[in-house]
């Protein structure tokens, strides 16, 4: 496997992480793909491999927990593999006001979320500066740019996963790897059945297809962006917040957060 470069996707199991491991396999790179469901990982595959003939390596682990996390790591050094390209994709959301959530869900999202993006960035980065070249890819979201009461921790964490990744390419810039966040919006996937949201004004009002959302998202990081967001809608709501006082643009989010 160490002929070809190899990308590393996290949450591949399905969604915008499935689709980038479609994009990297048709362009020639060797894949590892991380998920929960070994059955998923390994018809996927199976298919990447007839398609397209390249090694597709996958495990099975719970990036929530930190011991897993540090078992992928461990399987790629015993497997003499070296991550080109990290893929931080794992993640999922929660619906409803913070007071009646779950914390415990809330807190294997954080885990989820944040630590093992921040974690596995921390394992894999040092030989990507050894070898002065590379890329990480977090995949963040348009939750990211503002508050989201009814959303109140995951939009917290992808605040979170935008501002590292900022500050990341900042300390970064005078090396040859690339550091970008891929910040979707409501993309049909099934993040949304997850986190209880078919029904809320947000996602009524349309959603983006996942493929067009994952093309977007490969050629963005492969052209050097640092934020990505896909399609012009997202744009302008992204930007536009920098305007507005922030407690009207919360306001705004919790009536687009409600149920239709």
């Amino acid at each position: 496997m160490m002929e070809k470069e190899t990308v590393l996707i996290t949450g591949a199991s399905s969604g915008i992480g499935k689709e980038l491991a479609y994009h990297y396999a048709k362009d020639g790179y060797n894949i590892v793909m991380v998920a929960r469901s070994l059955t998923k990982l390994t018809e996927i595959k199976n298919d990447l491999e007839k398609q397209y003939g390249g090694s597709v390596f996958v495990i099975q682990k719970d990036l929530s927990k930190e011991s897993e996390i540090q078992e992928v790591y461990k399987l790629i050094k015993q497997n003499n593999m070296r991550v080109d390209i990290l893929i931080n994709n794992a993640g999922f959301g929660l619906f409803g006001e913070f007071l009646e959530t779950d914390l415990e869900d809330e807190l294997n999202m954080i885990d989820l979320n944040v630590k093992s993006l921040t974690y596995m960035t921390k394992l894999f980065l040092p030989d990507m500066i050894k070898q002065n070249k590379g890329g990480i890819l977090n995949v963040a979201s348009t939750a990211a740019f503002q508050p989201g009461p009814l959303m109140a921790v995951y939009y917290a964490t992808k605040a979170y996963v935008l501002s590292f990744t900022e500050a990341l390419e900042n300390e970064l810039k005078d090396t040859n790897i690339t550091v970008s966040a891929l910040c979707p919006g409501p993309t049909e996937t099934g993040f949304s059945d997850r986190a209880n949201l078919k029904e809320s004004k947000l996602f009524k009002s349309g959603v983006m297809d996942v493929k067009t959302v994952a093309e977007i998202g490969y050629k963005g990081f492969k052209s050097g962006k640092t934020v990505i967001i896909p399609g012009l809608k997202n744009k302008i709501l992204a930007g536009a917040v920098r305007f507005a006082p922030r407690t009207i643009i919360t306001s705004i989010v919790r009536q687009m957060q409600e149920r239709a």
